[in-house]
């Protein structure tokens, strides 16, 4: 179990974390929230992902609009995300991002994200030079920025059955980007790696890990 510390963005904005594993790991790893918060299941996925020896740091990039937002997977939930990731500026979000990996340094520090938080592991490999690896666990703002070049080895994970993101979204993302590895899993759903969702595929998230682990292992060097 970890626990929650504060960091200070480089414009003095000053947002809580969850901090967890082994301060002396020497590999680290930056996971990035859902729209529903710094929540129980985002905690649970930093410690069992610390469990395997990284030092790991989940910001809560919803401080920048409200502290300590913690949400539900309801509709109810769902809507106060949005609403709140709509108050944050890309560039604040990237902010936050970047003071998190220098907590982390000088380890090989990776960046992994869910939902939202998929996209910005997404902006992690594309917008900054500080991370070895990013991976992106069914990230929906990815197909809009497919172009853009990548600064670390990546890795994205994506739903057949996602309804937020269209397949032909997914084949664009391949298209521009041809060498980077792209898995889609049959049978599931936007939020197929989260426990808490009725959506949650047992299946489809143990091998998505393995992959994420291994990807990791490999790069995070």
């Amino acid at each position: 179990m970890g626990n929650m510390i504060e960091l200070t963005a480089s414009d003095g904005h000053k947002f809580q974390t969850y901090a967890t594993g082994d301060e002396k790991s020497l590999r680290g790893l930056v996971v990035v929230q859902e729209i529903f918060g710094v929540n129980r299941h985002m905690r649970a996925v930093s410690d069992r992902l610390a469990s395997f020896g990284y030092r790991v740091l989940c910001p809560a990039v919803f401080d920048r609009a409200e502290r300590g937002v913690e949400l539900g997977y309801d509709q109810a939930g769902a809507q106060k995300g949005l609403a709140l990731r709509a108050r944050i500026d890309e560039a604040d979000v990237m902010r936050d991002i970047e003071a998190t990996v220098a907590k982390l340094s000088p380890r090989p520090t990776g960046i992994i994200g869910y939902c939202w938080g998929g996209t910005i592991a997404w902006w992690g490999a594309t917008r900054s030079k500080s991370f070895k690896a990013a991976i992106g666990w069914y990230g929906g703002g990815i197909a809009a920025t497919k172009e853009a070049q990548t600064h670390c080895p990546v890795q994205l994970h994506f739903g057949v059955k996602d309804k937020s993101i269209p397949l032909q979204d997914v084949e664009a993302i391949r298209k521009s980007h041809p060498d980077l590895p792209v898995y889609v899993y049959e049978n599931a759903e936007h939020g197929f790696g989260c426990e808490d969702r009725p959506s949650f595929n047992a299946e489809a998230n143990q091998l998505a890990e393995q992959r994420s682990l291994a990807f990791f292992a490999e790069h995070l060097v």
